[in-house]
């Protein structure tokens, strides 16, 4: 039985694949034991045992043919917490109370690995998710921000459309897409036309945020690792005018460019991250033709492979570097 605590655990799932490739090249060439955990190979190929006693408590896990102690884990990548995969043996009713079980299964065990170092703990990566609160706080340390409404109101929609000089666009409070591939289904932010308030009533089913349209220069990915910032840009004149979110636009127009940010904003992000208390986290940027940058959001366990892997930046290694860094909490 191996009693170091030098393992560090990458959560993600069985389709994930470049970051936490490059992640676990970085962590081979330190000294620890990295361990990729698929969470959607749980509960089918994930066996977890948690005993409790009134003299102690041990948490073990096997996957494959490797098994851990809750005890030697060193450090915790939070990359994906993924839903299982279930065959068609289970009925949908049956899938859905074996998905929730499990899910509260990991809970529990993320919370036998509370002494682990964590880039970043699940509970501050869920709070800081919220869309509203990264505004309000975006706000409080200096960064600009779009003026923002959400509401299940047709109404105000269509006052908010007026307001911001019919220049509007809508997205969702939480994403659809978790990977550099995207989703099959996935809702990018799309602008909003004078012919779109006829058809408001469906907010009555799903609320949106809108926003104002802000005239950009170029779009900014600045990827934050415990104080280190790595910029990618797309100049903006290079997709379609139609093209608001460049996730959407075709693969040839997204040219990644090096990029920095102004000292001032540098230290802005460090306040903002400081007050979620996160040590990772992918800024989105709108530049200006002014040159001025708008914050849009924050992904706290958002992607950058695209910038290591078109511009070189060494993220892998920065969080490599955070992940075995002392003082764990």
């Amino acid at each position: 039985m191996n009693s170091r605590r030098d393992v560090v655990l990458l959560i993600t799932h069985s389709g994930d694949y470049f970051t936490v490739d490059r992640v676990f090249a970085a962590l081979s060439k330190r000294s620890c034991r990295p361990f990729r955990l698929d969470t959607d190979r749980f509960p089918a190929a994930i066996k977890i045992r948690a005993h409790f006693g009134n003299s102690g408590c041990e948490n073990w896990l096997e996957y494959g043919d490797i098994s851990m102690r809750a005890e030697e884990v060193r450090s915790v990548w939070l990359r994906r917490i993924w839903q299982p995969k279930f065959g068609e043996e289970l009925t949908p009713e049956f899938q859905v109370a074996c998905a929730r079980e499990s899910l509260a299964t990991w809970d529990g065990f993320w919370d036998g690995l509370r002494s682990a170092r964590w880039v970043d703990d699940v509970e501050r990566i869920r709070a800081a998710e919220n869309k509203l609160r990264q505004l309000r706080v975006a706000r409080e340390v200096g960064l600009r921000i779009p003026q923002t409404l959400v509401t299940n109101d047709p109404a105000e929609v269509r006052a908010f459309f007026y307001r911001v000089g019919g220049k509007m666009v809508a997205k969702l409070l939480k994403p659809l897409s978790y990977s550099m591939k995207g989703s099959p289904f996935f809702l990018y932010t799309s602008a909003v036309k004078e012919e779109d308030l006829a058809d408001l009533e469906t907010l009555r089913h799903c609320p949106m945020v809108f926003q104002e349209e802000i005239p950009k220069r170029r779009e900014l990915r600045a990827v934050f690792v415990d104080g280190r910032i790595f910029v990618g840009a797309l100049d903006a004149s290079k997709y379609a005018e139609s093209t608001v979110d460049w996730r959407c636009g075709t693969p040839d127009a997204c040219v990644w460019e090096n990029h920095q940010l102004p000292p001032t904003i540098a230290e802005i992000l460090d306040h903002f991250m400081a007050k979620f208390g996160l040590t990772f986290g992918a800024f989105d940027f709108i530049e200006t033709p002014s040159e001025e940058l708008v914050f849009l959001e924050v992904n706290p366990s958002g992607e950058w492979g695209m910038l290591e892997r078109d511009l070189k930046l060494p993220i892998s290694d920065a969080i490599a570097d955070a992940l075995l860094a002392d003082d764990p909490s």
